[in-house]
């Protein structure tokens, strides 16, 4: 009798295999489902929770993932009212116009502050918390644009800078270099401080998203700054063309007190391209020599005191200034390309720009305060011989006065100050 074999018993499928292998296909399909349907699940849970906040048992208010603010962005164009001629009369006259410069700043840093709180959609309550609140930071930020701009701007410079149509591009390209620095610092300290946020960071979305400093600069400084430039160079040309109609003649009172003379050049490559790539270049090479002299206008300010009491007299002279600027540019090499024509703006252009720099490297070198010291060797030069006969006793004195302009002791902003003084015609 044949021996039974113990896997006789077991059922088998219709190819005589058994079912085992099949039960556990099917546990690891199942497995999978279910491990997709949880994902599906999980997903569907956070898709209305941007950010999930995750508790600790120990400590209910602790998370592990700060919740942050959400911010719908609407669209809004800068509407900022500006008079353009008007505007460029301030910058271009700093010193006469102080406290239109400042109510100039006032505005236009509220404005710049109510558009990014309009754009961000952050509402009534938080725009009028805004306004009040820079009313706290204007005092020293207009301080900040004042000194920056003068540093930037020479004003004593003026007549060169119209005979080279560049006064008001110039000035308006300094105020554009001051806001830029200060824009972004603007947003932060007072816009972005009181809003309800974590680790200052947003979820944005809505229409134009940018971060605030990015809507401050690229949609009210900038389209504000272009605007400015296309009246400046209009306002360039006329000056220009209308500089030396005639003749003038009038009597000045001046003290040099420094000479600084220099010599610069600039190598400039004119290409012209075709598709993107150059088919031509022409080199021109410039070079100039520059004789300027510093010292003080005493038809603006000069007077003479004398202090019997302390035994002193007093020499009050204006603050000094360039008095002449005499530069003399040389063409050493002109290599015109087959097809670039060198046209005149491309020599004026470089012209002014050696002039800038022979300034503004004489500014860098302490030249004012040179200037002052060779002064108040003169006034002894002046003075001691008359002081020796009033009595040996008596010392000299020499003091500044800033003339037209402001001091930096001087430079007091009222908070809030935002009145602009219309300039007439």
């Amino acid at each position: 009798m044949a021996r039974k074999n113990e896997f006789d018993d077991q059922p088998q499928d219709s190819r005589g295999r058994g079912s085992s292998s099949f039960g556990l296909g099917r546990m690891v399909l199942f497995m999978t489902l279910i491990s997709f349907a949880g994902l599906a699940v999980y997903k569907y849970l956070n898709t209305d929770k941007p950010f999930k906040t995750i508790t600790n048992a120990m400590d209910p208010t602790y998370t592990t993932t700060p919740q942050e603010m959400e911010i719908t962005y609407i669209p809004k164009d800068f509407d900022f009212e500006l008079d353009d001629e008007n505007t460029i009369a301030i910058l271009s006259n700093p010193h006469r116009y102080k406290r239109e410069f400042n109510s100039l700043v006032f505005q236009f840093n509220t404005s710049l502050l109510d558009h990014v709180a309009y754009r961000m959609d952050i509402g009534e309550e938080y725009s009028a918390k805004t306004r009040e609140k820079y009313k706290d930071h204007h005092a020293y930020l207009a301080k900040l644009y004042y000194k920056d701009y003068i540093a930037l701007k020479d004003t004593s410079d003026t007549v060169n800078q119209t005979w080279y149509n560049n006064e008001a591009t110039s000035s308006v390209d300094a105020f554009n270099e001051v806001a830029s620095r200060y824009a972004c610092f603007l947003v932060n300290s007072v816009l972005l401080s009181t809003l309800e946020q974590t680790n200052g960071t947003f979820l944005a979305k809505g229409s134009k998203i940018d971060t605030p400093c990015g809507i401050a600069l690229n949609e009210g400084l900038k389209p504000t700054i272009k605007r400015l430039e296309e009246k400046a160079s209009i306002i360039d040309f006329s000056q220009s063309k209308g500089l030396m109609e005639e003749r003038i003649e009038k009597v000045v009172a001046e003290l040099a007190t420094l000479e600084v003379r220099d010599q610069k050049g600039l190598n400039k490559k004119l290409q012209t391209k075709v598709w993107g790539y150059s088919v031509s270049t022409t080199d021109l090479e410039v070079s100039a020599i520059s004789v300027l002299k510093v010292g003080f206008k005493l038809d603006e300010y000069f007077k003479v005191d004398s202090n019997g009491k302390n035994k002193t007299v007093i020499v009050t002279l204006p603050e000094p200034k360039i008095l002449s600027h005499e530069v003399y540019p040389k063409i050493d090499k002109l290599d015109i390309g087959w097809l670039r024509e060198v046209k005149e703006f491309d020599l004026n252009k470089n012209f002014n720009v050696l002039r800038q720099e022979f300034r503004r490297d004489a500014l860098d070198d302490d030249v004012m305060d040179r200037a002052k010291a060779q002064a108040e060797e003169v006034m002894h030069v002046v003075f001691d011989p008359l002081l020796q006969s009033i009595g040996p006793e008596y010392t000299l004195k020499v003091k500044y006065k800033n003339v037209g302009g402001i001091l930096a002791d001087d430079f007091n902003i009222e908070k809030g100050d935002a009145e602009m003084d219309l300039i007439s015609n």
